[in-house]
């Protein structure tokens, strides 16, 4: 028996209600570019509407005019999505209160997650978004999970309840000291102003 390994989400569909819709909210409000549409190919009575969330991949929704959106909460029980997660920059994540005010969107307000900070808000059909911005950024060639993996084995090894961010400045100390040689037999941390000199 052998896995289908995954390469990475190709993409992530949506019910939604009448297309003007889904533009404005997925495009005028979180500024993914709409790049394609097509009608449902297994409903004739629907759109399908692609939008690239910053990433190449996409987020495709199912739109039909006979539709009208429903603000209340999307159902959050056992098999259902209970949100979605977009990263943005620290610099649009520093604004993001202030321009989902400026909407009147409610919102969550900043949530320190340790590793990261978030921001909760629900989308005209009641489907719970979060904006979130890491804290760090991982060494050249490791990617944010690779990191994440290794400040959760730092935590685990401190017997710490959650990650914080002195785990993610010792990953990327270890990760580098991994990947990177020196011409140094010891690397360990040093005092490098001498007292009295």
């Amino acid at each position: 028996m052998r896995k289908l390994q995954s390469q990475g989400v190709h993409h992530i569909t949506l019910v939604g209600a009448d297309r003007q819709t889904s533009i404005d909210f997925w495009e005028g409000v979180l500024g993914m570019p709409f790049v394609f549409e097509q009608p449902n190919l297994d409903n004739p009575n629907e759109s399908h509407l692609y939008f690239d969330p910053g990433d190449g991949r996409l987020i495709t929704i199912f739109t039909d005019e006979r539709r009208t959106p429903d603000p209340s909460r999307t159902p959050t029980g056992i098999g259902t999505v209970h949100h979605l997660a977009f990263a943005v920059s620290r610099a649009t994540f520093q604004q993001a209160v202030g321009r989902l005010d400026e909407r009147g969107i409610q919102h969550s307000g900043v949530k320190d997650r340790g590793f990261m900070d978030s921001i909760y808000f629900t989308d005209p059909l009641g489907l719970l978004v979060e904006l979130a911005s890491y804290r760090f950024e991982p060494p050249a060639g490791r990617s944010h999970a690779e990191v994440l993996t290794t400040a959760h084995q730092i935590r685990v090894e401190r017997g710490d309840y959650a990650i914080a961010e002195i785990h993610l400045a010792d990953a990327i100390e270890r990760l580098i000291a991994a990947d990177r040689v020196s011409l140094s037999t010891d690397r360990t941390p040093k005092q490098a102003y001498r007292r009295g000199s």
